[in-house]
């Protein structure tokens, strides 16, 4: 992470920002991590750097990525589990049907995989099931281990694990999870569509063995590409599938197979737990756990007086500066986050009938070469130092650090260069018609863009403000869509129903474990936002999942020339990879933020209650 190249107009603009408006905005840490995924893929930090940074400037090896011990766990305890959210959490609390990273975040206690990865987020055998593959790859059989069971005492079977493909696949399915990898399961597009009763492809062996069948053999099969949860077709069975999602069986009393049981819920705020003594891996070593959402204006104040142990879900990185030598009694855990904040250009719409985006050549973002110029109007690296002191930085491609095999660090992504991003736009029409310093567009009509962004962390508003006048430097007249920042899941609301007052928007991707970008971006794929698609984009998804790229030699050229086409065709651009922080009290043990959540059994306290600052 180099420090960035700032110009004395930049930082004069940014620091009139910070001063003006920092004071005015509310919520979460810039922009809460979106819905695409949960699970977090990371590398590991040092403990340097405990004495601070003398420019204000910090990188992410300053940090441990697993909790240093204290002291050996007591038998029990309760763990206070802040989760730092700007608003509610959703309360879909079902894989099949959640969208927003806060509520994986409470699932991720009580339910989870049937499969484990590894670092490189490949599948293992140390799971709740196992899996043998077929020569050709295309058909996997699953064994459930015996001991795995539901939390009301019934085994997790075969059918259970069906049952989430029933839900999933079926015509009256109200969540998002439909997309390539459900297709191209043998006989699913029958099922979908209303001509099978049944899933050709998938047959359920005994009560503990499942076999799926696929048409193709893809490599994203050992890297995530599998949905590997199960649903208690007991429970749910009588539920009419397109009412699930609202029901109290996801809302109100979900149960799952992990190392915790659901005791209550308070909608949208907080989540009581109890071990689950039956848990596969084992008991856990604590009694329970309480998650409540904390507010990032309040989250310091929680940690210090020790009303929470640990801060997930995104503590506010421009906050530590201030607390990395006041709060004695946290150590902070740090790692590269598999997400990015970026921005996005709406090019079209979802079309619901043929589940696939229609990409409009008559929007008004398709002109790529206005999207270039804006992206080289914006300096990203000095939004990571000037507002996160350098603990997120200019990202330059829609496969980040987290993936070191598949990054492409030497991609040729636009940097900031304003006078570029100026001559850009007169060569493209965008002329200043009424020399009142705004361009009008190539047909010499008004160009207004509107722009949606997310409610944050002292940082949202200002940020948002810089993007809005970085861009009016070169001519642009950019307005925040209604005047103000918008409440998270309200956002995504209106993102993902493609509202035509959107022309571009700030958002955020938690991009999970598997590097195929098909899921994001994908011409089937409900969350590619920006409606974007294209023949070259199609190909190089399709290569990148071929049987040729089983060789991870050839699967990186793939997505490295993936990587390049998103810097031509520019649907969206990534702003700032981000390292993940999070303060955990001195008396757990047993906590990493290295892998995929931590081994929830193995946390513990040293003592009953939180150790308090010095």
């Amino acid at each position: 992470m180099k420090k960035a190249s700032l110009s004395k107009l930049l930082l004069a603009m940014m620091l009139m920002l910070i001063l003006v408006l920092a004071a005015c905005s509310s919520g979460s840490d810039d922009n809460a991590e979106g819905e695409g995924g949960s699970d977090d893929g990371t590398e590991e930090g040092t403990d340097e750097g405990e004495g601070g940074s003398e420019d204000g400037i910090y990188s992410i090896d300053d940090f441990p990525a697993a909790k240093t011990d204290a002291g050996e766990a007591i038998d029990g305890g309760t763990l206070n589990y802040g989760l730092v959210n700007s608003s509610v959490f959703e309360g879909i609390l079902n894989w099949n049907f959640y969208q927003g990273n806060p509520d994986a975040h409470v699932i991720q206690f009580f339910d989870e995989s049937l499969l484990s990865a590894d670092e490189n987020f490949t599948y293992t055998q140390d799971g709740a099931a196992t899996f043998e593959t077929s020569e050709d790859n295309r058909t996997f059989t699953f064994t459930i281990g015996d001991n795995v069971n539901w939390h009301d005492g019934e085994p997790v079977t075969a059918e259970d694990w069906l049952y989430s493909y029933e839900i999933i696949g079926h015509p009256d399915y109200t969540g998002i999870r439909y997309d390539a990898s459900f297709r191209n399961i043998e006989g699913m597009d029958e099922y979908h569509s209303g001509d099978a009763d049944t899933i050709s492809g998938i047959e359920v062996i005994d009560d503990k063995t499942l076999e799926i069948s696929y048409k193709e053999a893809w490599p994203s099969l050992l890297a995530g590409g599998i949905w590997a949860y199960a649903t208690p077709k007991h429970i749910f069975e009588d539920i009419p599938i397109a009412e699930m999602e609202e029901s109290a069986e996801v809302r109100q009393n979900p149960i799952g197979m992990g190392p915790f049981k659901v005791e209550s819920v308070v909608p949208g705020e907080s989540v009581t737990y109890t071990a689950n003594e039956d848990y596969w891996k084992g008991a856990p070593k604590l009694d329970g756990v309480t998650l409540t959402v904390v507010s990032p204006e309040t989250v310091v104040q929680a940690l210090e007086s020790g009303e929470i142990d640990i801060a997930g879900g995104g503590f506010p990185t421009d906050q530590y500066p201030d607390v990395e030598e006041s709060l004695t009694n946290v150590e902070f855990l740090g790692v590269i986050d598999n997400a990015y904040t970026y921005i996005g250009f709406k090019l079209g719409h979802w079309d619901a009938d043929s589940s696939e985006v229609v990409t409009d050549p008559d929007a008004k973002m398709a002109d790529v070469e206005l999207r270039r110029a804006m992206w080289h109007a914006v300096d990203n690296n000095a939004v990571g130092e000037r507002f996160y002191n350098g603990l997120r930085w200019n990202a330059t491609t829609l496969i980040g650090p987290a993936y070191p095999d598949f990054y492409n660090d030497e991609v040729e992504a636009p940097t900031y260069d304003p006078d570029e991003a100026n001559r850009i736009l007169d060569e493209a029409g965008y002329e200043d018609v009424d020399g009142d310093g705004i361009r009008e567009n190539p047909d010499g009509e008004e160009l207004v863009i509107n722009f949606a962004s997310m409610e944050g962390g002292d940082t949202a508003e200002p940020i948002a403000n810089y993007y809005i006048q970085a861009w009016e430097a070169v001519g642009l007249k950019v307005e925040l869509l209604d005047g103000r920042l918008h409440e998270f899941n309200a956002f995504y609301d209106r993102v993902e129903a493609d509202d035509p007052d959107i022309d571009i928007y700030q958002a955020a991707w938690s991009t999970g474990s598997d590097v195929d970008p098909s899921g994001l971006y994908g011409k089937e794929a409900p969350f590619n936002y920006s409606r974007y698609s294209s023949e070259e984009n199609d190909r190089l998804i399709a290569e990148g999942n071929s049987e040729e790229s089983f060789e991870v030699e050839h699967r990186q050229e793939v997505y490295k020339e993936w990587q390049e086409l998103m810097v031509q065709d520019i649907p969206v651009f990534p702003t700032v990879y981000r390292a993940a922080l999070t303060p955990v009290n001195e008396r757990v043990t047993g906590y990493s933020a290295a892998l995929d959540w931590s081994e929830w059994q193995e946390v513990g306290v040293t003592q009953e209650d939180p150790v308090l600052p010095e």
